[in-house]
C-alpha cells in the first residue's frame, strides 16, 4: 500500500476539498500538514455541502483525521467548526479528530496584527484572509509561540504570553493597537483547554503506529504551490510552505513515507487576491468562467480572479513540488467555450521564458503567449469515464499533459463526490 500527498498545483481554489474527500474513501488516515483557517475546502455530497477550514476532510467520510504541527491553529474556530460541521450530522469526537500537541495556535492578538498590518499597507497590502496566519507563523519561527501543550500547564503558559507580549508591544504601539491584556489572554486559554486538550495527541507517533500497521495515509494540503512563501509568487504568498514535502515535516514522518504526489489543477486558473496572473482574462469570457465555476472564496467570499490554462507556472509547480501526476477539476466549466487557450510561454521584453521568474518587476511584466485549440459544445458535467467526455475535451486534457510533464491521474467534472473520472488510482503503487 502506499500513502498519498494532495497539494495545489497553482493559486489554491483547485477544488482539493472534493479530490481529498474521494479519495478519503481509499485511505484509513487523512492528515492536514500546513496552513491554518484560511484554508478552504468545500465538499458537495448529495445535497449536503460542508464547508472546512481547518479539519481535515476525510471527517466527512469517517475516516481518522489529524491536524498536524505545522498546521497555525486558532482554538476559537477549530471548536466552532466541530460544533458547525457536528450540527450537519458528521460526528467529531477524540476518537477521530486528533490535534498535534506541537501546533502552534492563533491567539486574537494575530488576528489584530494581520487586520492592522494590511490596512496601514494601503495599495501595498498582500491581500492576506485577516485570521491571522502570517503572524503566528512569525511566533512560530521566533520561538516564542503558544502551542497545544501549553494549554495543559499554566506557568508555561504564562511565561509563553509574557515573551509574547514583549515582543508585541512594539508592534502593536506602532499601528496604534491597544496593549494586550496578558492575564485575561491566559485566563481565556485556560477556559478553552477542557475543550482542546481532549483532542491532542503526538501526531508523529500516530503516523508511525499507522506505518507500522502498513495503513494508508493521505496527506491534505492546503493553498497552492504558487502560494509558497519560498517558490510562489512572493510576496504575495501565503506564509507556509504549501509543497508536498512539507507533509513531511508539517506531520512529523520521514520524506520515505510519501509515495505519490497528486497534484490538483483547474482547467482553467483562479486567483483570490493581490498578486501577479499572467493570463488573467478581463472580458466577458473570463466574467462566464467565473459565473459558471462559482469563482467565490470558501473562506473570504471574494471574487477570484480568473484566466486561462498556464501550463508554464504548473510546470514549475509539479518540478518544486515534487507532483507525480494531476487531478484536472472543473473541465465543464469550459463548456460552450468556441476557442480555449492555454499559456505555452512568456514574453519579456526581447526574450522568451520557458518559467516564471523570481523578480517581482519581472513577475508583473512577463506576457502570456498563448496556443488556441477548439472547444466543444457538448456537456461534460457528469462525466465519469473517458467515452462520456467529447472528442475536443479529450484532446485539451492531452495537451495539457504533454505541456505539464505529468500524466492526469483524476478528472472531476462537477462538484459532486462520484462525478470524477479516475485515470490512475493514485493509492497503488
Amino acid at each position: 500500500m502506499s500513502n498519498v500527498v494532495v497539494v495545489g498545483a497553482q493559486w489554491g481554489d483547485e477544488g482539493k476539498g472534493k479530490i481529498v474527500d474521494w479519495l478519503s474513501d481509499r485511505a484509513d488516515i487523512v492528515v492536514r500538514f500546513q496552513g491554518g483557517h484560511n484554508a478552504g475546502h468545500t465538499l458537495v455530497v448529495g445535497n449536503n455541502v460542508y464547508k472546512l477550514s481547518l479539519l481535515p476532510s476525510g471527517l466527512v467520510q469517517g475516516k481518522l483525521s489529524m491536524i498536524g504541527n505545522g498546521v497555525v491553529v486558532d482554538p476559537y474556530a477549530l471548536l466552532a467548526e466541530i460544533e458547525r460541521i457536528s450540527a450537519q450530522g458528521i460526528k467529531i469526537s477524540n476518537e477521530n479528530l486528533v490535534l498535534a500537541e506541537n501546533a502552534a495556535l492563533i491567539l486574537p492578538i494575530h488576528q489584530d496584527l494581520d487586520a492592522a498590518r494590511e490596512k496601514a499597507a494601503g495599495s501595498g497590502k498582500i491581500g492576506t484572509t485577516g485570521r491571522g496566519i502570517g503572524p503566528a507563523y512569525e511566533d512560530k519561527v521566533g520561538r516564542r509561540a503558544v502551542r497545544v501543550a501549553d494549554l495543559a500547564d499554566k506557568s508555561a503558559l504564562e511565561a509563553k504570553v509574557e515573551r509574547l507580549m514583549a515582543h508585541h508591544k512594539a508592534l502593536r504601539a506602532g499601528l496604534d493597537l491597544p496593549e494586550i491584556d496578558g492575564a485575561k489572554l491566559v485566563n481565556d486559554l485556560l477556559a478553552l483547554a477542557p475543550k482542546i486538550l481532549p483532542y491532542m495527541k503526538p501526531v508523529w507517533r500516530e503516523l508511525e503506529n499507522a506505518r507500522k500497521e502498513n495503513k494508508r495515509v493521505l496527506f491534505e494540503g492546503a493553498q497552492g504551490i504558487m502560494l509558497d512563501v519560498d517558490h510562489g509568487t512572493y510576496p504575495y504568498v501565503t506564509s507556509s510552505s504549501t509543497v508536498a514535502g512539507q507533509a513531511a515535516s508539517g506531520s512529523g514522518t520521514g520524506p520515505g513515507n510519501l509515495d505519490y504526489v497528486l497534484g490538483i489543477v483547474k482547467a482553467y486558473t483562479t486567483r483570490v487576491g493581490e498578486g501577479p496572473f499572467p493570463t488573467e482574462l478581463f472580458d466577458d469570457v473570463g466574467k462566464g468562467i467565473g459565473e459558471r465555476g462559482h469563482e467565490f472564496g470558501t473562506v473570504t467570499g471574494r471574487a477570484r480572479r480568473c484566466g486561462w490554462f498556464d501550463s508554464i507556472m504548473v510546470h514549475q509547480a509539479c518540478c518544486v513540488g515534487g507532483i507525480d501526476g494531476l487531478s484536472l477539476t472543473k473541465l465543464d466549466v469550459l463548456d460552450g467555450i468556441d476557442e480555449l487557450k492555454i499559456c505555452v510561454g512568456y514574453k519579456l521584453g526581447d526574450k522568451v521564458l520557458d518559467y516564471f521568474p523570481s523578480n517581482q518587476k519581472d513577475q508583473a511584466a512577463v506576457v502570456p503567449i498563448y496556443e488556441s485549440m477548439d472547444g466543444w459544445s457538448e456537456t461534460t458535467q457528469g462525466a465519469r469515464s473517458w467515452k462520456d467526455l467529447p472528442a475536443n475535451a479529450i484532446k485539451y486534457v492531452r495537451r495539457i499533459e504533454e505541456l505539464v510533464g505529468r500524466p492526469v491521474a483524476m478528472v472531476s467534472t462537477s462538484p459532486q463526490r462520484d462525478d470524477t473520472i479516475l485515470v490512475k488510482d493514485p493509492f497503488e503503487k
